[in-house]
């Protein structure tokens, strides 16, 4: 296969996509008719059913056709597949041209993994004040960490910290600032990066007491905290955080005790993969050579936690630039590649992911009375989950923002 085949097919998408974006009237009430479903709870698909939504909410779903007043839009599926809408549990969306590429290609829901800014909370106000459709961000803001570099200038208060934040005082007061600015999960770390040459991915940079405070700080205003930790995992669980990002070096021990505490792995197994390969988000001899290594060990890692059972969900670790080849879609498909059954695989980007950010009650599936987060693909994905990396049709917060339907029959 070609390398830079998957980076003109983006290329050209981005393009393409804000004519998608614009080419279908917006209304309150829609009707989709002709829906096969996989409503994302049960393992199943749903034939000739009718899917009817308003004011944003999925209020029917029937069989056979429904009556269709004036004002509705009515849209034939042709008998493709309706899903639940993509989550991306771990991604570094801050503008908007990046967050209508995410859309474009079904993540109707994000959590932000820190962006050097609150960038993502302004984005969250403007899908919740309903000024663009989407996805809806859940923001991280300003990463968590001892040297807090560019971030610094995010907000004037942060220059008290200049000198690191290390102290329980310093790790209070960085948490305290991220939530005042309306983040809605605290991102910090365990261990050193992986995507860049002069660090180690497996070096400890807090430890569990510093971990402990900056968990403490946030649960007094009942935020969770995500802790990126390829090394040095095993603390971060201990200290109460919710979710491990990446977990590459994780013991069959930690993931054991993570399943124990009900800790969710976002391993963000598709950006190992890039690291090994030219081009997307990483490209640097010594992070290619790196990847190498760790992607084994991640595989490996990958395939202990599906065995102990514990809760994996499916991200791109990705701000969807231009040069991004990483999708959600991809990483449902690389977890089957790993053994993991296409319905759960496809639960990672939805339900199991939905639960991870404690909006299950609202979306992650297809349900009456939940949001409107939908995509529509060509063929069953149980059978052919590479099929929900072609997305034909996106419904975000009940509005229609991505169509490429009708199309004649073959």
């Amino acid at each position: 296969m070609m390398k830079s085949s998957p980076r003109i097919f983006v290329c050209l998408f981005f393009v393409l996509s804000p004519l998608f974006l614009l080419a279908q009237p917006q209304g309150e009430h829609i009707i989709l008719k002709n829906v096969r479903l996989l409503d994302g709870v049960s393992n199943e698909i749903k034939t000739g059913l009718t899917v009817i939504i308003k004011n944003g909410q999925i209020t029917e779903i029937g069989e056979g056709d429904r009556q269709a007043s004036s004002k509705a839009t009515v849209v034939d599926l042709q008998n493709y597949y309706l899903l639940p809408g993509l989550i991306d549990a771990h991604a570094h969306v801050d503008n908007l041209d990046n967050a209508r590429r995410a859309l474009a290609y079904g993540t109707t829901t994000l959590r932000s993994a820190s962006v050097g800014s609150y960038a993502d909370v302004a984005l969250q106000q403007l899908v919740a004040s309903g000024k663009i459709a989407g996805p809806e961000v859940i923001p991280a803001g300003v990463f968590v960490q001892p040297d807090l570099g560019g971030s610094i200038l995010a907000d004037p208060r942060l220059a008290e910290l200049y000198g690191g934040a290390e102290t329980e005082e310093a790790l209070r007061r960085l948490v305290q600032i991220n939530i005042e600015n309306g983040v809605k999960v605290i991102k910090t770390r365990s261990a050193e990066r992986a995507g860049t040459p002069d660090t180690d991915p497996r070096k400890q940079v807090y430890s569990e007491e510093q971990l402990g405070i900056i968990v403490d700080e946030a649960k007094k205003s009942g935020i969770p905290v995500m802790a990126h930790a390829h090394g040095s995992v095993a603390p971060a669980v201990r200290a109460g955080v919710r979710s491990i990002e990446h977990g590459t070096y994780a013991s069959r021990a930690t993931l054991e005790l993570m399943k124990e505490q009900n800790t969710y792995l976002v391993p963000t197994y598709s950006t190992v993969i890039d690291l090994t390969e030219p081009g997307g988000d990483y490209d640097h001899p010594v992070t290619t050579i790196r990847g190498k290594h760790m992607l084994p060990q991640m595989q490996e890692m990958l395939r202990q936690a599906m065995d102990v059972g514990v809760d994996i969900v499916a991200s791109t670790d990705s701000g969807y630039g231009p040069e991004s080849v990483n999708r959600v879609s991809t990483e449902v498909v690389n977890f089957t590649k790993l053994g993991m059954d296409p319905f759960t695989a496809i639960q990672s980007a939805t339900i199991t992911a939905a639960e991870l950010l404690q909006i299950s009650e609202r979306t992650g599936s297809v349900e009456v009375g939940k949001e409107a987060d939908l995509i529509v693909v060509f063929d069953n994905p149980l059978e052919d989950i590479r099929s929900i990396q072609d997305v034909i049709m996106v419904i975000s917060n009940g509005k229609i923002v991505h169509n490429r339907l009708p199309f004649e029959a073959p």
